[in-house]
Parts: C-alpha cells; sequence; structure tokens
C-alpha cells in the first residue's frame, strides 16, 4: 500500500504496534467519513510480524482506496520512543493539517467533517476529540465535569501544572463529556469549542504551526520508553497559536491495554522549561502603552509596504507582540479602541 503523490489538505496519521483488530477498526470507522479530502499514512513499529499484512488490515485499506483515500504503509524500526514515531509520521505527510489518530479509537462519521469546519474558524494550533470511554457510559463523574467553553475566538494562552486550568483534563476521563454532551444538548450542528489543557488520541494539527513548534524534533532528548509528548507539544502551540477541544465529541476509545508499558519518563516534566525552538527567551518587561505603540506602528508599517521581504519581517514581528498582547493584557473596552 502506498500513499502515492496526491496532495489533499488532510493526512491521517497513525502510529501503530502489534494492534492488527484494532487498526482495522480504526481505518473502518474513516471509511464512512463525510469529510473527503484525506490520505492516510500509517507507521508500524511491531518488531515481531507485520500487522499490515493482516487480511482485516488489508480489507479496510482497500476499501478506504475504493473511496478515494491513498493509504500509505511504513515498517518503522528499531523503536525509539513515540515521539520520534509521531516526527517521522509529520515528515512523511504533505498536507496541509495533520490529523493524529490512536490505533484504537472510532469515529462518528462527520467527526473529520466537524474538526476541519473548527480548524477553519478558529485558524489555531490544534483542534482536538477527546475519546470517551464507552465501559463508563453508567458511570457519571459531576466533580470531573467542569467545562470553560470558548465564547469569541480561540486565543493563546499559557497553561501550567501550578494553573487551575491544568485541571481541565481531567474532563476527559471516562465518559464525562458524553455524559456532559448529553446533559447540555449539545448536537453536532451546534458543535462548541472548551478550553483544554491538552488532548489525546485524536488531535487535529496545523501542519505548518506544528513544524515552527519544532514539531517532535525533541525526541532525541527523551529516552526511548516515555510518554507525555503531545502533552508537550500541545503546551507549545497553546502558548503560540491557541488551541481547543469540540463538543460532542464524536471519538470512541476502544480501551485496549496501552503498548506503552513504561510511561515514568514525561516529556512534559522532563522538557517543559527548556527554552523553545533551541533559542534563549529573553524577557524584558516594558510598559503596556509601549507595546501597543509598538503594534500600531508595525501595523502601519506592514500596509504600506511593498517589499516582500521586509514585509514578511514586518508581519512576523506584528504577529509575535499580538501574541504577547492577547496573552498578558486583559481585555478592556479602552484597549480596543486603541
Amino acid at each position: 500500500m502506498h500513499a502515492g503523490t496526491m496532495i489533499r489538505s488532510l493526512n491521517v496519521l497513525i502510529p501503530t504496534c502489534a494492534r492488527p483488530a484494532a487498526l482495522a477498526v480504526t481505518l473502518t470507522s474513516l471509511c464512512a467519513q463525510t469529510y473527503p479530502d484525506f490520505n492516510v499514512i500509517i507507521s508500524d513499529q511491531t518488531e515481531n510480524g507485520d500487522p499490515l499484512l493482516a487480511n482485516e488490515v488489508q480489507a479496510a485499506a482497500r476499501l478506504l482506496a475504493l473511496h478515494g483515500h491513498q493509504v500509505g504503509t511504513h515498517k518503522h524500526l528499531p523503536r525509539r520512543g513515540i515521539a520520534e514515531q509521531r516526527q517521522f509520521l509529520l515528515e512523511q505527510a504533505n498536507s496541509y493539517y495533520v490529523l493524529y489518530l490512536d490505533d484504537d479509537v472510532i469515529l462518528e462519521p462527520d467527526l473529520i467533517q466537524r474538526l476541519m469546519q473548527a480548524m477553519g474558524e478558529e485558524q489555531c494550533g490544534f483542534v482536538g476529540s477527546a475519546p470517551i470511554g464507552l465501559s463508563c457510559r453508567e458511570e457519571e463523574r459531576p466533580g470531573q465535569q467542569s467545562i470553560e467553553f470558548w465564547e469569541g475566538p480561540v486565543r493563546p494562552e499559557r497553561v501550567m501544572p501550578d494553573s487551575p486550568a491544568w485541571q481541565r483534563y481531567h474532563l476527559h476521563s471516562a465518559a464525562n463529556i458524553l455524559h456532559l454532551q448529553r446533559r447540555l444538548d449539545i448536537r453536532p450542528r451546534h458543535q462548541r469549542k472548551y478550553h483544554v489543557a491538552w488532548i489525546g488520541a485524536c488531535v487535529l494539527y496545523d501542519a505548518k504551526k506544528l513544524h515552527e513548534c519544532g514539531g517532535f524534533r525533541f525526541w532525541q532528548d527523551l529516552p526511548a520508553d516515555h510518554c507525555g509528548e503531545e502533552v508537550f507539544v500541545q503546551n507549545r502551540l497553546l502558548e503560540r497559536y491557541g488551541g481547543c477541544g469540540i463538543i460532542p465529541s464524536g471519538c470512541y476509545h476502544q480501551e485496549l491495554p496501552t503498548t506503552i508499558a513504561d510511561r515514568s519518563a514525561n516529556a512534559f516534566q522532563l522538557l517543559h522549561e527548556r527554552p523553545r525552538d533551541g533559542r534563549i527567551d529573553v524577557v524584558i518587561a516594558v510598559p503596556a502603552g509601549e507595546l501597543i505603540d509598538k503594534i500600531t506602528i508595525l501595523e502601519i508599517k506592514a500596509g504600506k509596504m511593498k517589499d516582500p521581504a521586509k514585509l514578511a519581517h514586518v508581519k512576523d514581528e506584528l504577529k509575535q507582540l499580538q501574541q504577547v498582547r492577547d496573552r498578558r493584557l486583559p481585555s478592556s473596552g479602552r484597549l480596543d479602541q486603541l
């Protein structure tokens, strides 16, 4: 199976290891997606055997191809950890957006369409759909069902372990999302976006923004057995571009045992204080008025500048200062008038 050279708006990236049946179920759920413009790339790290040749996987891949979705497969060894596996997949992609899927999820037919819709509306770093564990569908956990909706555009935000925002992750446990979307009567046609600390299993990324934040290249700084790689990446994207979850979810976990048995090395805990992209962050305190003046000057320059190279530099500087403003200055009527 080969992905070919056809460029699509979306590549679905699936890391897998020794799970042919679960992978086949995941691929089958992709066959019924209402969003048409995607291909699939699978990277397998099974050391003994080849689940990509299993009849159930081959059948699902052929059905995807019949529906116009090319499926590319790679046998990627030796195993160097899940972050390296994700980076390898990212390097195979040639699309504007990438959807990382775990190999043990089931998607509602409209889910990719809804993820792409939310991304188109927000142009943020990532949009995710938290997986629901249906074995817990009768288990209510009201203490874990707090949700904070985005009432305006998704904006950059800083979420750290010592902040209340970090506790948002509880919402994604068990079947909390299912109970909440039913109680609030939120339907797919009127989906809502909410604040997250991170999301796993089904996450759509803007590929360019993911690359700009370094992707998963930090894998070389981690032991082969680790976890938390998406927490680290999404934390970077949240701070620079913002990110969100969508409800209702539409993603369901097959609830298989993890293939990462040793989870003692957490990527976020090991790396989150490291300078971004290998650069040293220099922080200089300036008055709010001076920041607004600088932004205004750059906006004027951007409107008048003709040289493409200089304009790109000005726009980049303007974007960075606007992100600082959005993160550090509280919104107010007076500020909006400036």
